[in-house]
C-alpha cells in the first residue's frame, strides 16, 4: 500500500480555512474555480485498470436487462413498511394517520410482486420512492436536522438513460416497482418507457459516452432534461441516444445532439486535469437527500465521482466501505486518525466513513487533511446547551473537523471524532 509521508499543494486554494468564531462566513474551505493547477499531483494515476472496470461497469448498467425477475426478496422490497410503526408528519407537517400507511401499503400491491417482468428505460432524472406517492415523510420538522430536505420517502434517484427492471405496477397503475443497477424502489409510469430487444440492440453500441458537466439541457424536439455528471449516453457516429416513447408506451431510439464539451469518452482518463473537471463540475451543488430536486447527498457524490473514470462504487456510504480496503481506526484517538489519513490516505481514491456520512480524501493543506463531500449542516450547540445546524447545504471542501474554531462548535458532534475508517479503493 502506497505511504504518503508528506503532502503539500494539494489544492491550490485563494483562501484559507475560515474557522473564526466571529466569522459569518462559511465554516468551509473554498475551491477558487479559475485557479487551480498542479492540484491532484500526488494521487495515484493508476490505481485502476480503467479499461477492465470501466468494462465491468458498463456490464453492470446493463445488467437490469439481463434478468428474469427482480431479485430482491420480498421482505426486502417492502422494508420500508416499517414506517408505519414510527411518527411521520406530511407535507403538512401533520402526523401521518395509521389510515394513510394502510392506503400506501394497499396502493403498492405486493400480492403481484414479480408478475410484470418487463424491461425498461428511463426518460429523464426520476426519483425512486419507498412508497408509491410523491407526498414527503418527515420525522418531526421542529426538531433540528429533520423536517426538509430529509424525506424518508426518498430512497434514491436515477439518471436519464437508466436500464430497470419492472416487476409489478401500484394499484392505481401510476407508479412502477423496479431494480436498476444499484438501487430499487418505485418511480412514476411517466418516467419509464419498456423496451424489446430491437431497442435493446441499438442501444447498446460498445462507445459509450459520460456527461463531465453538470446540468447542462439536453433536447430532441423540445427540452428533455438538465443532465448530471455520471450520465452515460450511447454514442452513434456523431449522435448520442437517449430514448423517447410512443403511445404504448415502449421506448423509441432517438439521436441527438450534445455539444462535445459537456461530454467525454468512458472512460475517462484518471489523470490530474480530469479529476480537477469533474470536481469543478460537481461542488457547490445544493444538497439533496436521497437525490431530492435532482441534486445529490453524500454517497451519491462520491459514486457519480468515479463513474465517468469508469469505476463503480456502490449507492449508500455503509455499502462503500465494501467497495475497497478497509481500515477500521474507531478506536483512534482524533490525533491518531488524523495521522493515519495523512500517512495513508491516498488523495482522490479514499474515501473517509462516519456513521451515515461519506468524504473523497483530496490531500493535505497547511497540515490539515481536506476532504471533499456534499454535506448538509454542521452540528452546534449555544452556551445554554441548545442544539442547532450551521447549514452547509452543498458540496464542498473541508477539513476533518469543519467549523472547530466557531464559538457554538460540539465537540461531541466533531466529525473527526465520528470518523469510523477510510477505504482504500
Amino acid at each position: 500500500m502506497t505511504k504518503i509521508k508528506k503532502i503539500s499543494n494539494i489544492l491550490l486554494l485563494s483562501t484559507t480555512l475560515l474557522f473564526t468564531a466571529c466569522s459569518t462566513k462559511e465554516p468551509i474551505v473554498k475551491l477558487e474555480k479559475n485557479v487551480l493547477k498542479n492540484t491532484t499531483i500526488y494521487a495515484n494515476d493508476n490505481f485502476m485498470n480503467q479499461n477492465k472496470q470501466s468494462s465491468e461497469y458498463i456490464k453492470r448498467y446493463f445488467k437490469a436487462w439481463e434478468q428474469k425477475k427482480v431479485s430482491y426478496k420480498i421482505e426486502d422490497a417492502t422494508w420500508g413498511f416499517s414506517y408505519k410503526n414510527k411518527t411521520v408528519y406530511l407535507e403538512n407537517h401533520i402526523q401521518a394517520s395509521q389510515k394513510w400507511f394502510e392506503q400506501q401499503i394497499k396502493n403498492s400491491n405486493f400480492d403481484s410482486y414479480n408478475t410484470l417482468l418487463k424491461k425498461a428505460i428511463t426518460l429523464n432524472n426520476t426519483n425512486i420512492r419507498v412508497f408509491p406517492t410523491s407526498s414527503p415523510m418527515f420525522y418531526n420538522p421542529k426538531e433540528a436536522g429533520e423536517g426538509f430536505p430529509f424525506d424518508y420517502n426518498q430512497n434514491s434517484a436515477i439518471k436519464i438513460n437508466t436500464p430497470i427492471f419492472v416487476s409489478h405496477y401500484s394499484k392505481d397503475r401510476a407508479w412502477v416497482y423496479m431494480q436498476s443497477n444499484s438501487v430499487g424502489g418505485w418511480i412514476k409510469v411517466n418516467d419509464i418507457a419498456f423496451v424489446d430487444e430491437n431497442f435493446i440492440q441499438k442501444f447498446k453500441t460498445n462507445n459509450y459516452a459520460v456527461a463531465i458537466k453538470e446540468k447542462f439541457p439536453i433536447y430532441d424536439s423540445s427540452f428533455r432534461e438538465y443532465v448530471k455528471v455520471a450520465t452515460i449516453f450511447p454514442k452513434f457516429q456523431n449522435k448520442y441516444i437517449i430514448a423517447k416513447k410512443d403511445f404504448n408506451n415502449n421506448a423509441i431510439i432517438t439521436y441527438i445532439n450534445i455539444d462535445s464539451s459537456s461530454v467525454g469518452s468512458m472512460p475517462l482518463k484518471f489523470n490530474a486535469k480530469n479529476r480537477i473537471e469533474i470536481a469543478k463540475a460537481m461542488l457547490d451543488e445544493p444538497y439533496g437527500w436521497g437525490g431530492l430536486l435532482n441534486n445529490r447527498d453524500c454517497s451519491s457524490f462520491t459514486q457519480d465521482f468515479f463513474i465517468p473514470f469508469g469505476k463503480f462504487i456502490s449507492r449508500n456510504s455503509k455499502a462503500q466501505t465494501k467497495n475497497g480496503e478497509y481500515h477500521d481506526i474507531s478506536t483512534f484517538s482524533k490525533k491518531e486518525k488524523k495521522e493515519f489519513i495523512k500517512q495513508n490516505a491516498i488523495p482522490f481514491s479514499t474515501l473517509v466513513y462516519l456513521k451515515g456520512h461519506i468524504m473523497l480524501y483530496v490531500g493535505i493543506k497547511r497540515g490539515e487533511p481536506l476532504v471533499m463531500h456534499n454535506m448538509w449542516s454542521i452540528r452546534l450547540k449555544d452556551k445554554w446547551g441548545k442544539k442547532y445546524r450551521h447549514i452547509v447545504g452543498k458540496a464542498t471542501i473541508t477539513s476533518l473537523e469543519p467549523g472547530k474554531e466557531l464559538a457554538d462548535f460540539d465537540e461531541n458532534n466533531n466529525i473527526l471524532r465520528q470518523v469510523k475508517g477510510i477505504v482504500i479503493l
